[in-house]
C-alpha cells in the first residue's frame, strides 16, 4: 500500500522531478568562483571542465554558441568566475552548470588571457608591418571614436585646432564596461561608411581591467578589417593593448595621436616660405642669364657687326682657298716628279730604247712569234724584223749556229 500511495518513479521520472526542482530558477544567472580542472575542448565546439575549490567540485559545460565570444581560451588550473544556470544531465543523473560566460579571476589571469590572444593574433599576421596602412599626409576629415565624457576628446580637438584645423566627425563610444567592445566595433564600422580620411581610437589611462575592452578579439579584428587607417591612442605611454598592436599607428597618448594625424601648419608655412625664396632666387638667376643671352643675340643681329662678321668669313674663305691652291700645286709637283722618275725607269727597260741603240726584234710569220733561237726558224720561213724606224720582211735563206759566249 505504501508504494501505491506514494507512487513508484522510474529513474527517468525521478531524474526529471529533481531537474524540475533544481532548474526552477533559484540557481539561474549565478556567478561561481573556482579553479578549472580536467578542461576539454571538444571537436564539436563544446567545452567541458570541472570547477573546483579546496573542498568541492562542480561539473560544467559551455556550449559552442556561448563560447564563440570568449575572450580567451580556458586552461587547466586557471582561476575564473563563471556565469551559468544549474541543470541536470539526464543520461547520468548528475547536476551540472551550463556556463554562459567565463572571466579570469584576478589581474594575473587577465594578463594570461591578454598574452593568449596576443600570441594567437600575431601568428595570424594581424600585427605584421605589411598590413599597416599609411596615414594620409593632409587629411581633410578625421573621425574620432572615444567617450563623450572625459578629457580625451577635448585634448584631441585642442591639438588639432592648434596644429592644423580640420573637420572632425565624433562618434560617441563606450570605452569601458561590458558593452564597450561592441560599441567600439560599431563605431569603427560606422566611420568606415563615412568620408573620413583617418580614425583616432582613444581613451584615457586606467588599469588592465579598465582597458580590457581594447584587448577584445572582436575589437582587434574590427581594427584590422578597417579600410581607413586607424591610430590607436589607448591609455598612457606605458599602456599597451591588443588594439595598439593591430592599429596602423600606435600613439602613446590621445594628444600625441592628434599630432601624428595632422602636420604642423607653422612648419608648413615656414617650408612654403623657404620654397618661395628658393623659387624667387632661381627665377632671378634665370632672368639674369636670359638677359645676358639676349644681349649676345642682339649683338649678333647688329648690321655693322653683321658686315664685319661677313668680311671676316670672306677673308677666311680666301685664306682657305689660297692655302688649298698652294697645297694642290705642291701635290702636283710631287706627283709630276714621281711620274718622270717612273718614266725614266720604264725607258731604261723599254724595247724602244733598245731599237735606238741599233738592236732589232725578229718575229716569225704568220703568227708573229718572237725568234729567240735559230731553232725557232727553218730555211725559207718568212720573218719580220722590227727596227727603230720600221719593219723589214724577208725570207730565211740559211741559218748557222754560233756560240757567242
Amino acid at each position: 500500500m505504501f508504494f501505491e500511495e506514494k507512487g513508484i518513479y522510474t529513474v527517468h521520472e525521478f531524474t526529471m522531478a529533481v531537474k524540475g526542482i533544481l532548474t526552477s530558477g533559484q540557481f539561474n544567472d549565478i556567478w561561481i568562483r573556482g579553479e578549472i580542472s580536467n578542461f576539454k575542448n571538444h571537436t564539436s565546439g563544446h567545452r567541458y571542465f570541472t570547477l573546483k575549490d579546496k573542498n568541492s567540485s562542480l561539473q560544467c559545460v559551455m556550449f559552442k554558441w556561448h563560447g564563440q565570444n570568449l575572450r580567451f581560451e580556458p586552461e587547466h588550473g586557471m582561476k575564473v568566475l563563471i556565469l551559468g544556470d544549474l541543470d541536470v544531465y539526464e543520461q547520468r543523473g548528475q547536476y551540472q552548470l551550463k556556463v554562459r560566460a567565463i572571466r579570469p579571476d584576478g589581474v594575473g589571469e587577465l594578463y594570461k588571457a591578454y598574452e593568449q590572444l596576443k600570441n594567437k593574433l600575431a601568428l595570424e599576421g594581424l600585427f605584421s608591418p605589411e598590413h599597416k596602412k599609411a596615414l594620409p599626409r593632409f587629411p581633410k576629415k578625421i573621425g574620432v571614436a572615444t567617450s563623450e565624457t572625459g578629457a580625451v576628446l577635448h585634448d584631441i580637438l585642442t591639438v588639432l585646432k592648434r596644429r592644423y584645423p580640420v573637420s572632425v566627425l565624433f562618434i560617441p563610444t563606450m570605452v569601458q564596461g561590458e558593452y564597450a567592445a561592441n560599441s567600439i566595433v560599431h563605431s569603427i564600422e560606422l566611420l568606415n561608411r563615412t568620408d573620413v580620411d583617418l580614425i583616432i581610437l582613444g581613451r584615457g589611462g586606467g588599469s588592465l581591467e579598465d582597458l580590457w575592452s581594447f584587448n577584445e578579439e572582436v575589437v582587434a579584428r574590427a581594427i584590422f578589417g578597417s579600410k581607413i587607417p586607424i591610430i590607436s591612442a589607448v591609455g598612457h605611454e606605458t599602456d599597451y593593448t591588443i588594439a595598439d598592436f593591430v592599429a596602423d599607428v600606435r600613439a602613446p597618448t590621445p594628444s600625441a595621436a592628434a599630432e601624428m594625424a595632422v602636420p604642423d601648419r607653422q612648419e608648413l608655412f615656414n617650408r612654403v616660405k623657404r620654397l618661395r625664396d628658393i623659387i624667387i632666387e632661381r627665377q632671378r638667376r634665370d632672368i639674369s642669364d636670359m638677359s645676358l643671352h639676349a644681349a649676345e643675340l642682339r649683338k649678333c643681329v647688329d648690321p655693322s657687326l653683321l658686315h664685319e662678321r661677313i668680311a671676316d668669313h670672306m677673308q677666311y674663305i680666301d685664306d682657305i682657298n689660297e692655302r688649298k691652291t698652294r697645297c694642290i700645286g705642291r701635290l702636283l709637283e710631287t706627283r709630276t716628279s714621281q711620274f718622270r722618275e717612273c718614266a725614266g725607269k720604264l725607258d731604261a727597260v723599254s724595247p724602244l730604247g733598245t731599237f735606238s741603240r741599233g738592236y732589232s726584234i725578229t718575229l716569225k710569220l704568220p703568227g708573229k712569234t718572237t725568234v729567240r733561237s735559230i731553232k725557232d726558224v727553218e730555211k725559207n720561213d718568212e720573218i719580220q724584223i722590227l727596227v727603230n724606224d720600221g719593219k723589214i720582211k724577208c725570207d730565211v735563206n740559211d741559218k748557222e749556229e754560233c756560240k757567242w759566249k
